[in-house]
């Protein structure tokens, strides 16, 4: 099989969709090891139970779509429109209502509307609005992503680092600031996870969905060290970076 160029590469990763939260793009080219605890099986054996549901920045809807079971009341939220039009589309079929919500406080729920609130990898959780909407015994699941994840790339573009912003993420903050909101910590989990990329269209395409990592992200402003990188990649295989992750459930304590 003939190896493609890196112009190739580039192109084809610069000019794909990165609308919604579905990495299947990078089947084949990256690899990501998944946290023990299998957060999607988690979440929906909770769904299944709750009666009032809200899932907090729900991406493009698919990680809610892939649960076998919903609760009567299913809410989701989500701030990018190409992605809320994506949730609707998935999730109106299953029953499912996605609310436009710019992510950041108030959500635009009554005090104690649901009984379980989830989220997977929020980009920030505002606990006091958390505790609100939760009822008394309600519970929050979520999976964060945690400290310094995949920094060997950030690190790659950017340099190193800050301590400060290494350790941003940490599990040990977010438990402080839910008990600080009134909420009770019932669990935390953390892992370190190996991540591959095998080509540098995988980069590109992650570096342009993951906006955050290594902000105002372009081919152009970083084309010297991506073909850099792509040769590196040609000699000495995949770039290996390790994504961090934590889960965390808190519950609001009856009165």
């Amino acid at each position: 099989m003939t190896r493609r160029s890196f112009e190739e590469l580039v192109a084809e990763a610069d000019t794909v969709s990165v609308d919604g939260w579905d990495f299947s793009w990078l089947d084949g080219r990256a690899t990501e090891e998944r946290p023990s605890w299998g957060y999607q099986r988690l979440m929906g054996e909770r769904l299944a139970r709750a009666t009032a549901a809200l899932d907090i920045q729900t991406g493009g809807g698919e990680v809610l779509a892939g649960v076998p079971v919903l609760p009567r009341t299913m809410v989701a939220t989500e701030s990018w429109p190409p992605n809320v039009a994506k949730a609707t589309a998935l999730l109106h079929p299953r029953g499912a209502v996605v609310v436009a919500d710019p992510d950041e406080p108030p959500l635009p729920f009554a005090d104690g509307a649901f009984d379980l609130v989830v989220s997977r990898h929020p980009v920030k959780a505002w606990w006091g609005e958390i505790a609100r909407v939760l009822g008394p015994g309600g519970v929050y699941l979520s999976q964060h992503v945690g400290p310094a994840s995949v920094f060997e790339l950030v690190e790659y573009f950017l340099g190193p680092q800050p301590e400060e912003v290494r350790r941003g993420r940490h599990p040990d903050d977010a438990a402080a600031e839910a008990e600080a909101a009134g909420l009770e910590v019932v669990d935390v989990r953390s892992e370190r996870l190996r991540t591959e990329f095998l080509d540098i269209g995988a980069v590109v395409y992650f570096l342009r969905k993951v906006i955050w990592m290594v902000p105002g992200f372009t081919v152009e402003a970083y084309r010297d060290r991506l073909r850099a990188l792509h040769d590196r990649i040609e000699s000495d295989g995949p770039f290996v970076a390790h994504t961090a992750r934590f889960l965390i459930e808190a519950r609001k304590p009856a009165p």
